[in-house]
């Protein structure tokens, strides 16, 4: 539980860190996000979440 927390943790203070160095380039990404079918966000999201369990499975493994 606790290598959760520390994962959610570091994913917030990227993220945080994004918007606070990139604020005018994270709205116009928003921007074009919105303007993608569903399809390709699920598509994207599922390829994102496959790579994170992935180097995660080979870090601890």
């Amino acid at each position: 539980m606790r290598d959760l927390v520390t994962a959610l943790a570091l994913a917030i203070a990227i993220e945080g860190a994004l918007y606070a160095l990139f604020p005018e380039g994270m709205k116009r990404m928003m921007l074009e996000i919105q303007g993608l079918p569903p399809q390709v966000l699920r598509g994207a999201g599922l390829g994102a979440a496959v790579l994170g369990v992935g180097i995660v499975w080979m870090v601890r493994g």
